[in-house]
């Protein structure tokens, strides 16, 4: 079952941001959310195939293994939501777990509706789970969730991969927060989070050498051209990974090749960029496991268990609201 974003003008907000992001003194941006239309979710789905991001890999090697332990810490019975769902595979470990315990509401809260149906497609198959996915932005999409609560249920949250990356720390910090003040104390959220690892291996991961994440950073470019009537070249911009030593983050960016005017029609714009200029277009912070013990804190939580996995450095914690 699919419960679609309530009407509104998705194409007046997506050109009232690029037009902020295109227009900023300094650095131009575009947010990262615009990478996953139907296109850039499928592009993602193979990226995490590849053999040099071995992120989502981690991600599902931690939840097989741990997958009993993470719901014996739950108090039951939950409803369980997930931001950010993209296919479901690795949700597969838990919503089997929770099945064995109690029939189950699975909510995976998405913008992409592509996205949801994979998704569906990927968990119809599990006994005790009925699924219902929100397309929505994932706080609002959670606040319905909270709405449709039972008398003594709990909410568990699922926030995997590394989508915590895609903030800055204080706003991830933040973001947390409001997930927080959304919930009850004895709900829980399980966080994914990316750890430090060596430059190379990081590199590789964000440039591979197929080209898809390239491809995956153009059709942001083209997607605007789709839907908001652009005229953009993708041929004259080059996809760009680059490492912030001191932010201890990978930046994704689209380089202009050369000097060059776009029209964004439904932005009511013209953009110039000049040669090597760039649009910022994704973020991805990585932690060390420590730190997610005071991010938990600092947003009203508390860091019950940690599970790491180290053949590619990533974390899963079970924050509990206090």
């Amino acid at each position: 079952m699919l419960v679609r974003a309530i009407a509104g003008n998705a194409t007046y907000h997506f050109a009232s941001e690029v037009r902020a992001g295109l227009t900023r003194s300094g650095q131009k941006e575009l947010p990262s959310k615009y990478l996953y239309d139907d296109v850039g979710s499928a592009l993602f789905d193979v990226i995490s195939r590849l053999p040099e991001y071995g992120l989502t890999r981690a991600d599902e090697r931690l939840l097989r293994r741990y997958s009993a332990d993470i719901v014996d810490c739950l108090a039951t019975p939950v409803a369980v939501a997930e931001l950010g769902s993209g296919s479901g595979k690795k949700t597969r470990w838990l919503l089997k777990a929770l099945s064995r315990r109690q029939r189950t509401s699975y909510y995976p809260v998405e913008i992409s509706p592509w996205a949801l149906a994979m998704c569906e497609r990927e968990l119809s198959d599990i006994d005790s789970i009925s699924i219902v996915g929100l397309e929505r932005e994932y706080l609002a999409g959670l606040a319905e969730v909270a709405a449709r609560r039972k008398s003594g249920q709990h909410i568990f949250v699922l926030f995997l991969g590394s989508t915590i990356g895609n903030f800055d720390r204080s706003a991830g910090v933040e973001f947390l927060a409001k997930i927080r003040r959304i919930l009850q104390a004895g709900d829980s959220l399980l966080l994914g989070t990316d750890l430090d690892k060596p430059r190379a291996q990081l590199l590789a991961a964000y440039d591979d050498a197929l080209g898809v994440t390239a491809a995956f950073n153009l059709n942001l470019l083209g997607r605007i051209n789709r839907e908001l009537e652009a005229n953009f070249d993708l041929k004259q911009f080059s996809h760009v990974a680059r490492i912030n030593h001191r932010a201890r983050r990978v930046e994704m960016h689209l380089r202009s090749n050369r000097l060059q005017q776009v029209r964004i029609q439904a932005a009511a714009l013209e953009v110039e960029f000049l040669e090597g200029e760039t649009i910022w277009t994704e973020s991805s912070h990585k932690y060390s496991a420590k730190e997610i013990f005071q991010m938990a804190l600092d947003a009203g939580f508390r860091c019950d268990a940690q599970w790491i996995d180290e053949e590619w450095s990533f974390a899963e914690s079970l924050l509990m609201a206090k």
